[in-house]
């Protein structure tokens, strides 16, 4: 499967964005998808990941009340909407698929990844 991940940009603390992920090749309800960003310097981090129908999701302590996962299998999309942004939510961020029906927070564990949106928040 091949993921194209777009939506990142400028945006000043506090404010929102949705990233958006598009997969080609594969029916994406094959695949549990994950969120993970990079900051630079840093080692890459899980996000957020969502079951393969959408009925469970985890995401990352640091963004639990503000991001949200979703996923379209119809048009082979899934989303992360951003709210409340913080400065340190400054990172490339990545999208994933995993070929499993069991939602996994490492990265190790994800086998497809997407080429990467960056988000700037500045304060």
């Amino acid at each position: 499967v091949q993921l194209q991940a777009s939506g990142g940009g400028l945006v000043q603390a506090g404010g929102s964005l949705r990233l958006t992920c598009v997969a080609s090749g594969r029916t994406l309800s094959t695949y549990v998808m994950g969120w993970f960003h990079q900051a630079a310097g840093k080692e890459r981090e899980f996000v957020a990941a969502i079951s393969r129908f959408g009925g469970s999701s985890d995401n990352a302590d640091s963004v639990k009340g503000r991001f949200t996962i979703s996923r379209d299998n119809a048009k082979n999309t899934i989303y992360l909407q951003m709210n409340s942004l913080k400065p340190e939510d400054t990172a490339v961020y990545y999208c994933a698929a995993r070929s499993s029906a069991v939602i996994a927070s490492s990265a190790r564990l994800y086998d497809y990844w997407g080429q990467g949106t960056l988000v700037t928040v500045s304060s």
